[in-house]
């Protein structure tokens, strides 16, 4: 399985989890359970997922690219909630790691196609 496809599924199981068990999901990411805020985050990670999942060539790749956005803006959102006091910092970090490692997911997904599209040529 390929790095974009694995991220895809696993933005869908985040996303599942989310909209199932929102005040679980909440408390693992340190934040007091707000079902409507983790239920928008699931959506939105299901969308993502789902239509990343059946695109294909360049809309893929936008897709790839969004996701990468995104998760980038969570990272820095994380830091600043660490800034400011509102997550501790082990909490803070570990979502840090995870939204900065879906960036690097969509970087080497969008690599390997490079690559293929280029050996292929």
């Amino acid at each position: 399985m390929n790095s974009v496809t694995g991220l895809a599924l696993g933005r869908i199981a985040v996303g599942v989890a989310s909209l199932a068990k929102p005040d679980l999901v909440a408390s693992s990411m340190g934040q007091p359970p707000s079902p409507l805020l983790t239920q928008w985050f699931g959506s939105r990670e299901i969308a993502l997922g789902a239509l990343t999942l059946v695109a294909s060539g360049s809309a893929r790749r936008n897709l790839v690219l969004v996701g990468m956005a995104v998760d980038g803006a969570d990272a820095g959102t994380a830091y600043a909630a660490i800034q400011a006091g509102h997550l501790p910092k082990q909490t803070g970090y570990g979502l840090m790691a995870v939204a900065t490692g879906a960036v690097l997911s969509g970087l080497m997904g969008l690599r390997v196609k490079k690559r293929k599209t280029l050996t292929a040529a």
